[in-house]
């Protein structure tokens, strides 16, 4: 996407889609419409259902603002992460707070939980209370949840990732960070390197680095070990976690041993699981990285206090939170945006663990 395109986004319509434009595609009356969101106690379920197909359709969203505020300017805006629990995601938040704080604004947090269809409900809620602007972490989103952002006549904000955004994005390539920790195991003389993660179907922009990862050893003419046999069908140099944290990286290098006893290198997903294996292979007595070579991603301060210091990939999270609301906030103002995509790029840091 070009960095000096227009700041109009692809929309389906200048204006969001009316109660009456809902009523009329399901069929009903423009109070029945209003009955069955507001009061589904009183409208059959067939009704209310031809309704809310109606509604996720058009990429309706009730105004929850009542009276004279409805027309007002709110000072607040959404901001919708996958997890509260990640200090990756925290530092994202601190960014965009201090930023808009600054110019009068405050933010609502949602969390996802790495649910699409959470996401798309908070979403809804949020433009029903009129927010000012929206940021998510991420462009994927499901049908009727893109449906309804394209209607929307706020500023939208997607980041932590590249890609063809709906309006402003600020992020990093995931892919070629898998390639670039990939090239440095290469490199350092590893033949076979493992990508360790977890839940990739909700954390897709690991799966963006292993996928990156992969390529590169292909391209060596090489192929990680295979873990895992069953996924679509087909074989793949993988082993998928259940969960993360520094426990399911303990719990990830013992598998990775277990099943494939030569292994050399394992490219974790993130700095969780690799400081888990890493704490884990100092319990065993293995040497790192003599006998097992351990990188993670993100640049967590725990792994470069940890001995040997963790090679990882280091992102400017909090930056990207203050790129991005200051993107946000001249949209807001009536200014224009010169870069509607911003890559804020990532850091190879090489410490003693690989």
């Amino acid at each position: 996407m070009s960095n000096d395109a227009p700041n109009s986004r692809r929309r389906r319509s200048t204006e969001q889609p009316t109660l009456k434009q809902v009523a009329d595609a399901a069929g009903v009356s423009a109070i029945t419409a209003s009955r069955a969101l507001n009061r589904p106690d009183q409208v059959n379920e067939l009704t209310r259902a031809r309704v809310l197909e109606a509604v996720e359709r058009l990429g309706y969203v009730p105004n929850l603002v009542a009276g004279s505020l409805a027309s007002a300017r709110s000072r607040f805006i959404a901001v919708i992460v996958p997890s509260l629990a990640n200090s990756v995601f925290i530092e994202v938040i601190q960014g965009l707070q201090e930023t808009f704080e600054a110019q009068g604004y405050q933010i609502l947090l949602g969390n996802t939980e790495y649910d699409l269809e959470r996401e798309y409900q908070l979403i809804r809620t949020f433009l029903g209370w009129s927010c000012s602007a929206l940021v998510t972490a991420g462009l994927r989103h499901n049908e009727a949840c893109r449906t309804l952002l394209a209607n929307c006549d706020k500023p939208i904000m997607e980041v932590m990732e590249l890609g063809e955004a709906l309006d402003l994005n600020v992020g990093l390539d995931h892919t070629e960070a898998g390639r670039c920790m990939a090239r440095h195991l290469l490199e350092r003389g590893h033949r076979q390197a493992l990508f360790i993660g977890a839940r990739l179907a909700g954390d897709y922009r690991a799966g963006m680095r292993y996928e990156g990862h992969r390529e590169v050893f292909e391209q060596a003419g090489l192929a990680a070990p295979l873990l895992e046999l069953e996924r679509g069908g087909l074989a793949a140099p993988l082993l998928e976690l259940e969960r993360g944290g520094l426990d399911a990286g303990a719990t990830g290098l013992e598998r990775a041993l277990a099943e494939h006893p030569g292994i050399g290198a394992i490219h974790f997903a993130n700095d969780d699981l690799a400081t888990g294996a890493l704490l884990h292979a100092q319990r065993l007595g293995l040497t790192v990285p003599q006998r097992i070579a351990i990188a993670g991603f993100n640049g967590l301060p725990i792994g470069q206090h940890i001995t040997p210091r963790l090679t990882t990939i280091r992102s400017p999270r909090q930056a990207m939170g203050e790129l991005a609301a200051t993107a946000v906030i001249r949209r807001l103002e009536g200014q224009r945006v010169v870069r509607r995509q911003h890559d804020v790029g990532f850091e190879l840091l090489v410490g003693d663990s690989t």
